[in-house]
């Protein structure tokens, strides 16, 4: 596998992988972030906010420090994977998902709020228990809101370059994503791979933006 296809490829894994896992962990957080009435829980979703505006070099320097083999999340994370995370994919996976959990758990909070207490109650009065009322009723009507935090958050995850050089590194087939590849090709001045790569970039960008945008268009027709 050449090295472009290899960068690619390390990608769209890296992302799917993060985007899924990043579902996982967001519903649950969003749902409570969205019922919740603790008065604590902005300061959660502040610090789940938190990576927006943080520089991704300053969260890649603090996870660095946090999942070095010294620390006591290093040694944890080290006894489940087997070895330490900073410089491997399942390093670059860890901080893929906390760099781009913003991109997710917002818009599934947002679309959980919108929906209102009235379905749940019509859920309630038919006897559904919590958990059916989640997944048959909460879930449907939030739907827009997880395909748009997918999207945003698979989106993110290829674009992140902070983040994964500083946790990742650059090694060919383990950490080498697209950005640091485009990177990598600008420094050694090979500009027509860095322009090759870069305009699948704008080019993904685009489709991006107009995905979530008429994902946020159906979402006000079913509104009206």
């Amino acid at each position: 596998m050449d090295p472009m296809t290899e960068a690619i490829w390390l990608t769209v894994r890296l992302a799917a992988i993060t985007t899924v896992v990043l579902l996982i962990v967001g519903t649950p957080l969003a749902w409570w972030l969205a019922r919740s009435r603790a008065w604590w829980k902005e300061g959660v979703g502040a610090l789940v906010t938190l990576p927006l505006v943080l520089p991704p070099t300053v969260l890649g320097f603090y996870l660095l420090l946090a999942l070095n083999p010294s620390s006591p999340l290093g040694q944890a994370a080290g006894a489940v994977f087997g070895h330490t995370l900073p410089f491997t994919f399942e390093g670059l996976v860890v901080a893929s998902v906390i760099a781009s959990l913003p991109f997710v758990v917002q818009p599934i909070r947002n679309a959980f709020e919108a929906m209102g207490e009235r379905p749940l109650e019509v859920a309630a009065t038919l006897r559904a228990g919590p958990w059916d009322a989640f997944l048959t009723v909460a879930v449907p009507l939030a739907r827009n809101g997880f395909l748009t935090g997918a999207v945003l958050g698979f989106a993110h995850t290829v674009g992140e370059f902070g983040v994964v050089l500083m946790i990742g590194g650059n090694i060919p087939g383990e950490t080498k994503v697209l950005s640091v590849a485009i990177y990598d090709y600008v420094e050694t001045l090979q500009w027509g791979k860095a322009h090759a790569l870069a305009g699948g970039m704008v080019a993904f960008s685009f489709v991006v933006i107009l995905t979530v945008s008429l994902i946020g268009r159906r979402s006000g027709w079913v509104g009206r």
